[in-house]
């Protein structure tokens, strides 16, 4: 099965020849329209498929193709963490406060977790916080087998931080004792941080390229 993941961003509508030719099974595309409040070419291309997004012009969207099934997951849930920064207070965290994640199942067999990474107006768990937050509450639901992390983590090992414990790094870890691990790092065999193969062109400025991560279950492949 292949997979594309790509940050169209915006007017997807106007750019979807650009993914006919590699034929893929599965898109995962951030910042896309909402093809239900677009045109009906970008509805008819889109077939099967599921998207959200908190504005009608950017959100992510999943689209099968090849006769591969689609069936949304509805995961939401929240977890506590005791005794929370100075204070000690409490805190507790909700699927429907983090952005951006749309999990599904393809063919009734992959569990397909979507992702767009956000700042989300929050001063310390933006980005690639989001996305520990909502491994701390839907772990149970990426440990079985045949699951699959893609998409745009706007994260990478040399955005770490010395004083936090949701880095990149402490993501790749916690998904690695889930037995899921990063596809790019394992084929080419290259550490994170040191990737020799750049994906995205931040700002499309080439001086501005880094590689970008898709996590999967790799007793499954």
């Amino acid at each position: 099965m292949k997979i594309i993941s790509w940050n169209c961003n915006g007017a997807l509508r106007k750019k979807t020849q650009y993914l006919e030719d590699f034929e893929a099974d599965v898109h995962v595309i951030q910042e896309c329209e909402n093809p239900a409040q677009s045109t009906k070419e970008y509805q008819k291309w889109a077939g099967d498929y599921l998207w959200t997004g908190q504005s009608k012009n950017k959100g992510i969207g999943i689209f099968v193709r090849n006769g591969h099934s689609l069936q949304a997951l509805s995961l939401n849930g929240e977890f506590k963490l005791s005794n929370f920064g100075r204070n000690g207070m409490p805190v507790t965290w909700k699927t429907s406060d983090l952005e951006t994640f749309l999990p599904c199942k393809i063919d009734n067999r992959y569990t397909l977790l979507g992702i767009w990474t956000k700042r989300n107006n929050s001063p310390n768990f933006g980005y690639i916080g989001q996305l520990w937050k909502y491994l701390q509450i839907h772990k149970p639901d990426l440990s079985g087998n045949d699951t699959i992390l893609c998409g745009d983590l706007n994260s990478n090992v040399f955005w770490d931080e010395t004083d936090r414990w949701w880095n990149h790094s402490d993501v790749v870890a916690e998904l690695e004792e889930m037995n899921i691990y990063s596809l790019y790092h394992h084929y080419y065999n290259e550490a994170q941080g040191s990737e020799t193969r750049k994906t995205l062109y931040m700002y499309r400025n080439p001086e501005n390229a880094i590689t970008l991560t898709t996590f999967l279950d790799l007793r499954s492949s």
